[in-house]
């Protein structure tokens, strides 16, 4: 039964800093507050693809640790700006390594909804779905909210 509850009650938004992104993250919150759910705040971090002085060389373990703690301040931010400093409800904050949809779908699992904004800061600005976006709704094991940012 405790597994059940906890399926039912977690929201899982992706945020990346993107307006699209934070209004995910206010109806995540304001959902959670309606449904005594838990808010788990998702963020991808990945090596980026040109590394190092010669585009081939891995990050040392030290400059890899950098960049998941760099995702992580940015996500803990954002949720900071978005919800202030003391949110009405429960937010995790998870930041994994990997793309983002990829990310997004493995959080899907066992939660009542995925929110995700219905564009990102990546890509390109005339299109009214990011490849994020439409790759979660395709493929998420949970039903997915879209959400568009105030400006679209």
């Amino acid at each position: 039964m405790a597994d059940q509850q906890e399926k039912s009650d977690r929201i899982v938004v992706g945020v990346d800093g993107s307006d699209a992104s934070k209004q995910a993250l206010r109806w995540a919150a304001r959902q959670a507050e309606l449904t005594k759910g838990v808010v788990e705040a998702v963020a991808a971090w990945n090596i980026p693809h040109l590394y190092g002085a010669r585009a081939w060389l891995p990050p040392s373990s030290t400059e890899e640790a950098a960049l998941k703690d760099r995702a992580h301040k940015e996500l803990s931010d954002a949720v900071e700006e978005t919800l202030g400093a003391t949110p009405p409800v429960e937010v995790r904050i998870e930041v994994r390594y990997g793309t983002a949809a990829g990310v997004l779908i493995d959080a899907s699992r066992d939660a009542a909804v995925l929110v995700v904004g219905s564009r990102g800061l990546g890509g390109f600005s005339g299109l009214l779905l990011g490849s994020v976006a439409q790759h979660c709704v395709q493929h998420a094991a949970c039903p997915v909210l879209v959400v568009r940012g105030a400006g679209q």
